[in-house]
């Protein structure tokens, strides 16, 4: 960001704040304007003390050059406005830093509940063992950060995999740390049922999606239909008793949720329409965000499912991100939800590099 450009950003940014504090003490503002204003000043409030001390520092900036450079300034004077000039020479990056950081716009869907999907990919039984783990990391990592790890519906394999996992996960900011783990995971290890010890290589595809309220998403009755039918598989005999199960399909864009869990069809329709409107919300998002990026021929964070994003390789300890080249020695740790932060940390300093490049 050329420097004429980012002091004229600055000065619009103080300008709003101002103007803000303005319309909030307006005797016409109504509680709804109110609320949006004070949640927007509240915002700015952080980013603007970090400008004015950033102003302050190239005044002080200012005055110290001009003192070095006055012909009336004795020498030891000279000496201490130089020292005082490095200081602030060293501060001004990372305060211009702080402030580019903040001005990076906000993704809204950060703060929200992430719904989790895991599904085992090629390897078979192998792949749905592997899916099972992937599943439980995330709910261990869930518990360690606080979080509600709610289970939506899991389709069990016979050996103590799954071919499918959903779940609702419920915290502050879960979706905004989360939604680096989209895309395809790669398992290098000896399966359980492999007798010669040999390594195989399987997969399981990991989704996140924000969980999408109804302000967020609004659906309408009529682009629904819902078929009913028995619920199949574990549950003991009342499960089997009355068509509590049922698939909703979203008409417009051919989504399809099935939900069968719950012995209630009231509790099966409620969660089946909670993932059914995150998926909506999402496939909204990726079209936004595909239009974006096909107007800058690039995109940050994309979530490409197709793409091979982290390889966990058991023999070795190793785990290696391969979107930022991030290998760890402690795959037990990571595999147990212990180590997680390790790549999700680095993973949004890179989203936040990237996107500071485009501002």
């Amino acid at each position: 960001m050329a420097q004429s450009g980012f002091i004229e950003k600055m000065d619009k940014i103080v300008k709003q704040h101002t103007q803000l504090a303005q319309d909030m003490s307006s005797p016409d503002i109504s509680s709804e304007q109110m609320t949006e204003k004070s949640k927007e000043y509240a915002e700015l409030n952080p980013v603007v003390e970090a400008i004015n001390n950033f102003k302050s520092k190239l005044n002080e900036k200012t005055d110290l050059e001009s003192l070095i450079s006055d012909g009336e300034t004795d020498d030891e004077m000279k000496e201490l406005a130089q020292l005082e000039l490095d200081e602030i020479a060293n501060d001004l990056p990372e305060l211009e830093n702080q402030i580019k950081l903040a001005l990076i716009p906000k993704d809204k869907a950060d703060e929200k509940n992430a719904i989790l999907e895991v599904r085992a990919g090629t390897g078979g039984d192998e792949a749905a063992l592997f899916a099972n783990d992937l599943f439980t990391m995330y709910q261990r990592y869930a518990a360690k950060k606080g979080w509600t790890f709610e289970i939506m519906s899991v389709t069990h394999t016979d050996i103590g995999g799954i071919k499918e996992g959903v779940a609702s996960i419920s915290g502050r900011g879960a979706y905004g740390r989360l939604k680096y783990e989209s895309g395809v995971h790669r398992v290098q290890r000896v399966p359980k049922t492999e007798t010669q010890g040999r390594v195989h290589t399987s997969a399981a595809t990991v989704a996140l999606l924000p969980e999408a309220e109804e302000v967020d998403i609004e659906i309408a009755d009529s682009d629904l239909r819902i078929d009913t039918y028995r619920a199949s598989g574990p549950g003991g005999q009342s499960v089997n008793t009355t068509d509590s199960a049922l698939r909703i399909t979203h008409i417009p864009t051919g989504i399809v949720v099935s939900q069968q869990d719950e012995k209630s069809q009231h509790k099966n329709r409620a969660k089946a329409l909670k993932i059914l409107r995150s998926r909506v919300y999402e496939a909204e998002q990726q079209r936004i965000k595909a239009e974006r990026s096909a107007e800058r021929k690039s995109q940050v964070g994309s979530g490409d499912r197709s793409e091979r994003i982290r390889t966990y390789n058991f023999p070795q300890s190793r785990v290696t991100d391969h979107r930022i080249n991030v290998t760890l020695y402690s795959l037990d740790d990571f595999i147990a939800g212990e180590a997680l932060d390790d790549i999700i940390d680095p993973l949004i300093l890179e989203d936040q590099a990237e996107r500071l490049a485009e501002l």
